[in-house]
């Protein structure tokens, strides 16, 4: 064989060899998007304070797995048909790192929680008329003084010396405080107290002064819901139906494993959230009969299949608790 030839041969195989171990190192920025694990959500609440009641079923809250590709993994991604590939974007905040994601995905987590809590005691309770003292941090705006230095499920008991008795008065103190001004807050986080100063200020593409927090009321008892390394707010519904049930006499799974999915908000309205397919799959794993949906995400999980299920579109907390309680 001349020595051109063979030269040739021996170049094309090397670059083979390059691609396919390029093909299987260099990080696109594609994502694998498919079922996760589905976990059961009545072991992961505790009350203190409450009866409370068992259940002969399971609800269980369903998740979504994603990872990052390389070519050889969006090829592989591409060919399972549980699985769907994503740009970075659909999963990313522009310009945002893997620690900011995940901290924002797990801030996502505890307002969902904190959210689900609100509800259900606003339904059996007379709260929030009647709770214990201090404030909770809801939610925090981006880009104002409380983004990163205040998380949802902080308590906040003290501003400027004054002892917080609830949501109402603790909002009277920032909003009366000037622009500009700066206020202490006493906090207790993750069991441990803090004290931190945040300034009043325009933030968060607002014209009018603002700390960043949205608050509630303290709960009237103590209600824990381990979420783990968990993040996201779709878990809301089930969080907000497993504490119901916990809370009530009956059993609303009446037996059944009953899979869900949906973002809550303090009104009780269920809204559409990503990756439904992937739930779906998770879903029929976990070997759920039902699996409530968002209403507006119920023809994308008819799509995915889910056969042996009955998928069950729910607008709102009320919706999911209505069907539950028919036995339907």
């Amino acid at each position: 064989m001349p020595a051109a030839r063979r030269l040739t041969k021996i170049g094309v195989v090397l670059a083979l060899v390059v691609a396919f171990v390029l093909s299987g190192t260099v990080w696109l920025p594609l994502y694998s998007l498919g079922p996760g694990p589905a976990r059961e959500v009545g072991p992961l609440i505790q009350v203190s304070g409450h009866r409370e009641y068992g259940s002969s079923g399971r609800f269980v809250m369903t998740s979504v797995r994603f990872r990052q590709l390389t070519a050889l993994g969006a090829l592989l991604a591409w060919l399972d048909p549980d699985q769907a590939v994503v740009p970075r974007s659909d999963l990313f905040t522009p310009g945002e790192t893997r620690t900011e994601e995940h901290q924002r995905a797990i801030s996502q987590m505890d307002q969902s929680k904190l959210d689900a809590t609100s509800i259900v005691l606003s339904d059996l309770t007379d709260y929030p008329r009647e709770h214990r003292p201090g404030a909770l941090v809801e939610s925090v705006v981006t880009g104002c003084a409380a983004d990163g230095e205040l998380y949802p499920g902080d308590l906040i008991r003290a501003i400027d010396g004054q002892t917080i008795r609830g949501a109402a008065q603790a909002s009277r103190l920032i909003e009366s405080a000037p622009s500009g001004s700066t206020l202490t807050f006493d906090i207790r986080a993750g069991g441990e107290q803090h004290r931190l100063d945040l300034m009043r200020a325009p933030c968060g593409g607002k014209d009018e002064p603002l700390v960043g927090v949205s608050l509630i009321s303290n709960f009237p008892f103590g209600v824990r819901i381990e979420s783990g390394d968990v993040g996201g707010p779709s878990a809301g519904l089930m969080w907000a139906l497993g504490l119901y049930d916990l809370l009530t006499p009956g059993d609303l799974t009446a037996g059944r494993t009953i899979a869900g999915t949906g973002q809550i908000g303090l009104d009780g309205t269920v809204y559409p959230i990503g990756g439904i397919e992937g739930k779906v799959v998770a879903a029929e794993h976990a070997g759920a009969s039902v699996l409530l949906v968002p209403e507006g995400d119920l023809t994308a999980a008819r799509s995915a299949g889910g056969d042996g299920m009955d998928l069950v579109p729910v607008s709102s907390f009320q919706d999911a608790v209505d069907y539950l309680e028919r036995g339907s």
